[in-house]
């Protein structure tokens, strides 16, 4: 079999998950080995003018809006005999719950978008399970590949010892990570010694630091690239997203031992499977007792699943099986199935 060359198209250079999977599409060893070429070409969002490209398989990981479907549709337009992939990094059940008011109208949007593509690749199996009840995406016409980027550093760390006191929440200060909420719970848990750190910038900054002053366990870090530092830093991870695509940063902290409390909603109830634990409510007193069930009894990590190979490589095999079913070189195409956890 003859390698092919894959272009990935990405509108957002933030320093966010999507770029990060690209990072690791294009850096890791295995996937390199397949002697494929994973080419990553970022675009200005909306852009009609990505033309022809040279390339077995064009895959987008591009917004979908009514702005930007005309570009979608130029793309396909322009590339008629190319197979095409579309990765969909944002859209949730929840996402669309809290957001959407004309709902009717936006799933049309959603599958005006996705028939442009031979598939869809959602990013969890809560998502894909998602995307194929709401009727958005044609079975034979989804996959689910889970977002993954490299866990070395994460594996190599040694477990925390002694009780759990710090707990660390990380990501981008925005309203979809649901910070305030927890700010909310953690004031409320009367526990010597507990602290909390807050790693990321954003919008809610300011909102978040003005909940937070009164209490000076909290503490707000900002960015920091270094995760293998973040993670030597904290005892556990909380992670009360009102909507999640996928949330690696639940994957790192499992790589690195660090206990996971998660929102049960959408892509982090994949975690689950791996050792993260649930929070049903999103009420601020569930949360708060949770995390003191947490800081008063260490909680152990455990996976309910068998796990043969690394996300790392399962995210590699399963990119080789889609880029070889696109171009002919798979029998039997992989369907797509739902998470045994989930079903």
């Amino acid at each position: 079999m003859s390698s092919k060359t894959i272009i990935h198209l990405c509108d957002d250079q933030t320093s966010g998950g999507v770029t990060r999977v690209l990072e690791h599409i294009q850096s890791c060893p295995i996937i390199g080995a397949s002697g494929d070429r994973h080419i990553v070409k970022f675009v200005k969002r909306g852009s009609t003018k990505i033309g022809r490209l040279n390339a077995d398989v064009i895959v987008s990981h591009l917004s979908v809006s009514w702005r930007t479907l005309p570009g979608h549709v130029v793309l396909r337009a322009l590339n008629p005999n190319t197979p095409m992939i579309h990765v969909e990094h944002s859209y949730t059940e929840a996402f669309v719950a809290r957001n959407v008011l004309r709902k009717a109208r936006f799933n049309t949007l959603l599958r005006s978008a996705y028939a442009l593509y031979d598939k869809v690749v959602a990013v969890s199996y809560a998502q894909g399970r998602w995307l194929a009840t709401a009727g958005l995406v044609r079975p034979s016409q989804l996959g689910v590949i889970q977002s993954t980027v490299s866990y070395d550093d994460m594996r190599a760390m040694p477990a925390p010892k002694g009780e759990t006191r710090v707990f660390g929440a990380i990501g981008r200060l925005d309203h979809q990570k649901g910070f305030d909420t927890l700010i909310d719970a953690f004031k409320d848990v009367n526990i010597p010694n507990v602290k909390l750190r807050i790693y990321g910038t954003g919008p809610e900054e300011e909102n978040l630091k003005r909940l937070a002053q009164d209490d000076p366990r909290i503490s707000f870090e900002g960015h920091r690239s270094d995760a293998s530092g973040i993670y030597g830093e904290i005892d556990a991870v909380l992670m009360p997203s009102r909507w999640e695509a996928y949330g690696l940063v639940a994957a790192e902290a499992l790589a690195a031992k660090r206990p996971v409390l998660a929102q049960s909603v959408d892509g982090l109830v994949d975690h689950v499977e791996f050792g993260a634990r649930l929070v049903i409510s999103r009420d601020i007193e569930a949360w708060s007792d949770a995390i003191d069930a947490a800081a008063r009894k260490k909680i152990a990590i455990v996976a309910t699943c068998n796990v043969t190979q690394t996300p790392e490589q399962n995210f590699a095999t399963a990119w080789s099986k889609l880029v070889k079913d696109l171009c002919g070189e798979l029998s039997q195409p992989t369907p797509f199935k739902p998470s045994p956890v989930l079903s």
